[in-house]
């Protein structure tokens, strides 16, 4: 479902080159095993598991900045396509020759530059594919276990395409059903509190104690 379609960008893992000489763009698009930074109130690690069988069932394309309206660099159809990838112990690379067209271009002098510094992928998790728990230190951890679909990797310029909507939804659902206990102690325990005074006069009413 669209809908429940996410956003990453690690730029602190993420690699991308372009080749002066050839095309040829490539890089380090999904990152496993690694702690993401804080992603509003939790932190999430994919596990290489996440993509078993997806790549053969999804429509990758690869886009600059996720803008399909501003053209497609290279597709990648159920595995096969002008956009290889290829999954490896640090996560799913990819590679393509950018078109002869003023994105294919933008793309290449952009990561040259250093002016595009990162990869970016939009995917949906498959049902009962993610897990989130809290760790002895109190970090919230979700853990991507099975992606659905991947729709796109994508070179960006910058990291405000994260779309951390549907976790947050997932987050928000955990925390529901896993109150901190602080929190259920003080809700059992809400009660007004009474001053000195207010103590010592039931104080007197219960035990009937006279001046």
């Amino acid at each position: 479902k669209m809908e429940n379609k996410e956003v990453r960008t690690i730029h602190e893992f993420s690699e991308i080159r372009a080749d002066k000489k050839s095309r040829n763009v490539e890089g380090l698009g999904i990152v496993f095993n690694k702690e993401s930074r804080d992603l509003g109130g939790f932190i999430e690690i994919i596990l290489p598991e996440a993509m078993e069988g997806v790549i053969e069932n999804s429509d990758i394309l690869a886009l600059l900045d996720h803008q399909k309206q501003r053209g497609v660099l290279a597709r990648s159809v159920n595995g096969k396509g002008s956009l290889a990838t290829t999954i490896t112990a640090a996560g799913v690379r990819y590679n393509y020759t950018a078109p002869n067209t003023p994105l294919g271009d933008e793309v290449r002098e952009g990561i040259q530059r250093k002016d595009i510094r990162g990869s970016s992928f939009s995917f949906t998790i498959a049902k009962g594919g993610d897990k989130i728990e809290k760790r002895s230190d109190g970090v919230i951890v979700r853990t991507i276990k099975q992606f659905d679909k991947i729709f796109d990797i994508s070179a960006v310029y910058t990291a405000a395409y994260t779309d951390t909507t549907v976790a947050l939804r997932s987050l928000d659902e955990y925390n529901k059903a896993n109150p901190p206990i602080d929190k259920t102690i003080e809700d059992k325990l809400a009660r007004p509190k009474l001053t000195n005074e207010e103590l010592a006069m039931r104080s007197k009413n219960n035990y009937h104690i006279k001046n």
